[in-house]
């Protein structure tokens, strides 16, 4: 349950073990097929033909657009805030199965460890697992990630 008590949600409002879950959202064709044009022109994504003809049977969303589109859905059900200073990157980023045109894929991330930064003071580390589900509740996508988030402003 995210703290709306502190809605920047600064270092010490993060529990470990705490889970922050986001609703879903549906990725019609268009969206894959555009996204695809735009960022990740493989033929599985954009061509619904040869998509039939490959490995997957079909159009699949680009694992980019899942992994993009299931951040933003987790930054709107308030994962992070304004105290969130952005991230040095993700580890293990994994697909593990297709999103389909009309698949619904929500998602959860849990906190898994706290520390404060020992260069900036004014700074936590915050590690969380993300992942991220389809409609029938199977993983589609995680990864690991490291958040650098503001601590509360002393009074």
């Amino acid at each position: 349950m995210t703290d709306h008590r502190d809605p920047a949600r600064h270092y010490e409002s993060y529990r470990i073990g705490e889970i922050i879950r986001g609703p879903g959202i549906t990725l019609t064709e268009s969206e894959i097929i555009e996204f695809a044009f735009r960022y990740d022109p493989q033929p599985h994504h954009l061509d619904k033909v040869a998509a039939e003809k490959s490995i997957y049977g079909g159009m699949i969303a680009s694992g980019w657009q899942v992994a993009a589109t299931g951040f933003r859905m987790l930054v709107q059900a308030g994962f992070i805030g304004s105290a969130s200073m952005g991230s040095n990157g993700m580890s293990n980023l994994t697909f593990h199965m297709p999103v389909r045109p009309g698949d619904t894929i929500s998602g959860e991330v849990e906190i898994t460890e706290k520390r404060e930064s020992k260069s900036r003071p004014e700074l936590g580390l915050v590690t969380m697992l993300v992942r991220i589900f389809n409609q029938n509740g199977e993983k589609v996508c995680s990864w690991d990630a490291v958040q650098f988030v503001l601590k509360r402003p002393a009074a």
